[in-house]
Formats: structure tokens, sequence, C-alpha cells
């Protein structure tokens, strides 16, 4: 198999494996975990919020590593550290010992999602990265589609505790040998077809330091709006069918409409490989920053009405989709691609604490001001702060100051 496609094909199946066991399960498993253990559900999702915040703790010394080292190594070890992670968290039969295997599988999640996929592909693909980027996002979107009905059969199978175990011995049997098939240290050398014009591009960019990015206003700009959207999301993620409800639909309504979410995720990424091909992922993140706060408009003013609910499912599922493309592409596009992974692990840092701060926060102005009015309106300000600072980051002189 030509190595491109070999690794994309590798990825695709370890970033379905990786997302569906490390993220994506714990939806399901969470009320069994509480039912057989009699932890409080803070203490269930409290858990899963510390991987989260460890994630973005461990972001950019990770980066740095797939810099230095190419996703072989690190990705693979990633691998066994998730397996190690999902073991323990089986055995685990007080709250430290929890905490403790979450901790280490939010290390995991660094070492093995998105982030480390998306540097590896830059590694390797060099100025062809976005293409292959996209494809891979396509790919990863079926993540949840897969393994919330797999860990719901499995649970009722095998119960959670198994359910997990199970999970760590595929990371260890599947994904790590996977993961060593991936190009060493030295980055694949692009298809013929393409070498001429990637040589040229590359001698001619111009690529950041990671402390160079650091010192530049775009980076925290750009850092600040990811994180902002991040908080979005992950709020709505536990906050999106309990407030359809408060707007006076049934239940039932309110899963079959959020249930739009998903294919919405995978329609935006499809647009984007195919409509949005040839513009530059400046342009892009334009509709993916620019759709969150109408999408909020429209389910704070006509919320009661079904058809703002499946607007604002389908706004919300396309930028969703969109926006992971766009944090593959952007930083490559703004700093360059010699030290990827570092400024992209700078940048996602700060995203995955704010998604893991976001069901928290929210629970406590849900428990202070249980208006959706009040949520809604929080949330529309984060959305044009996000929106704000994506575009004083990516605007013309900016960008041109980030490329010289």
């Amino acid at each position: 198999m030509h190595q491109p496609r070999k690794t994309i094909a590798i990825l695709a199946v370890t970033q379905i494996l990786s997302w569906g066991s490390l993220y994506y399960a714990i939806a399901v498993l969470a009320p069994h975990i509480r039912l057989e253990t009699g932890w409080r559900a803070e203490a269930v999702l409290g858990a899963f919020s510390l991987s989260l915040l460890v994630s973005g703790l461990v972001a950019t010394p990770v980066g740095v590593l797939l810099d230095r080292h190419g996703g072989r190594l690190v990705m693979g070890a990633g691998s066994l550290v998730s397996g190690v992670g999902m073991l323990l968290l089986s055995r685990s039969h007080s709250l430290p010992l929890y905490f403790a295997a979450w901790a280490v599988l939010g290390l995991a999640m660094a070492l093995t999602m998105y982030e480390a996929a998306f540097a590896t592909i830059n590694r390797e693909f060099g100025p062809q990265g976005r293409q292959a980027i996209s494809t891979l996002t396509l790919f990863g979107g079926f993540a949840s589609t897969v393994f919330w009905p797999l860990t719901q059969q499995l649970d009722l199978l095998l119960g959670w505790r198994d359910t997990y175990a199970l999970y760590g011995a595929l990371q260890i049997a599947v994904c790590l040998p996977l993961h060593l098939l991936l190009a060493g240290r030295h980055a694949a050398t692009p298809a013929a077809g393409h070498a001429t014009a990637a040589t040229a591009a590359e001698q001619a960019e111009r690529s950041h330091t990671l402390h160079e990015a650091l010192r530049h206003p775009a980076f925290w700009k750009l850092a600040l709006a990811f994180a902002a959207n991040s908080f979005i999301f992950s709020a709505m993620s536990v906050q999106l069918i309990p407030l359809f409800v408060q707007f006076g639909h049934t239940a039932a309504l309110a899963v079959m409409l959020a249930a739009l979410v998903g294919p919405m995720q995978v329609a935006g990424r499809i647009g984007e490989m195919t409509l949005g091909r040839n513009s530059l992922p400046q342009t892009i993140g334009k509709f993916t920053f620019g759709a969150m706060p109408a999408a909020l408009l429209v389910l704070l003013f006509f919320g009661s009405s079904q058809w703002a609910l499946a607007l604002y499912c389908t706004l919300y599922g396309l930028s969703n989709g969109i926006l992971t493309i766009v944090k593959g592409t952007l930083p490559a596009a703004l700093f360059g691609r010699r030290n990827y992974g570092a400024i992209a692990g700078a940048l996602a840092g700060p995203s995955l604490v704010a998604r893991a701060a976001g069901p928290l926060a929210v629970a406590a102005i849900v428990a202070r001001a249980p208006a959706p009015a009040v949520l809604l309106t929080v949330l529309l300000g984060f959305s044009l702060l996000s929106l704000g600072c994506y575009l004083a980051a990516t605007r013309r002189r900016m960008v041109l100051a980030a490329a010289i």
C-alpha cells in the first residue's frame, strides 16, 4: 500500500478505536459505574473531566515529542498507555484509584487522539496534509456511531469493568501494532506527482519555533477562540436535550432532533472536502466560528418552535464537524509545519481545559438560574468572544505577520 494511503488507513482505524473507547464510552457506562460503586455522579464524571484537564496540560510536551520522534513511537506509546489505563480503570474499586486511572487515560488521549494524528499527518504529508486531515476526520466522525451501540451491548453482556478491560486489550493488540507501522522518525517522501511542488513550498515556508509562536499575538487570540468554542460545545453536549425539554418539547422529540448533530458533523466535513477544498483554512474557519452565535440566537429567541431546534442542531453539527479540520490545518497555515506538533499542542491545551470545565461550569449556572435564557445568554457571550478572537487572529495583517 502506498505510504500516504497506508498512513490514513492506519490512523482511521486507530482514531475510531481511541475516540470510541477513551472518550465516547463513558457516556454509556457512567450510569452503570455509579450504580455498581455507589459513587456520586459528580465523582464519576469528574474523573473524566480530570482526564481532559491532564490531556490539556501535557499537550505541548507531547507535541514536542511528535516533532522530534514522529507518530510511530509517540502514538505507539500512547496505545500502550491507553491499554494500561483502561485495565487499571476496570479494576478500580476505590475513588482514588478510579481518578488515577482517568489521569493515566488523560495522558493517553494526548498521545493518541486527533492532535497527535494531525501532527503525524503534517510531518509526513507536508503541504498535502490538509486533504489527509479532512479524510481522517471523516472516518473519525463514525467513532460515536460505532461505539455507543457497541458499548451498550458489551455492557449488557460483560458489565462495565470487562468492557473497559476489553477496550484496553484492543488498544494493545490492535492500535499498538498499527501505530508501529507508521513512518519512522523521518517522514515519508511526498508522492512523485507532488514532490517538486512540495519541496518548493517547504523551502519557501517560514516556520515559527514554539517560542516565536507563543510571542505572537495571533497565537493567543486563536487559542482563546478555540478554548471559548470548546467550552460551548462541551457545555451543550450535556445540556442539549435538557434545554430542549425546558422549552416545552417532549424528551422523544428532543432526542430525535439531537440525533441530527452527528450526521451534520459528517456533512460539514464532506462539504469542506468538496466545496471548500480550494479555500484557505482561515476562510473556512469564518463559517465555523460564525455559525455558533447564529445557532444560539435561533435557540434563544425561537426555542419553542421545532424548526428552530432542527436549525440549531444543523448549524451546531456543521460547525463542530468543520472545526475539527480547522484545528488541524490552521496552525500550519499561520505558523508553518516544522514545529507543528508543539504549536498545535500548545493551542490545544487551553481548549482541552475549557472542555473539561464546560459541563461543571454549566451545571453551576443551571443550579443557580435554571431558566434556559440565562444559560443561552452566557453561551452566546462566549460564542461572540470566540468569533471576535478568531477574526482578530486571522485578519490579513496578522496572517502576514505570522508568515514573515
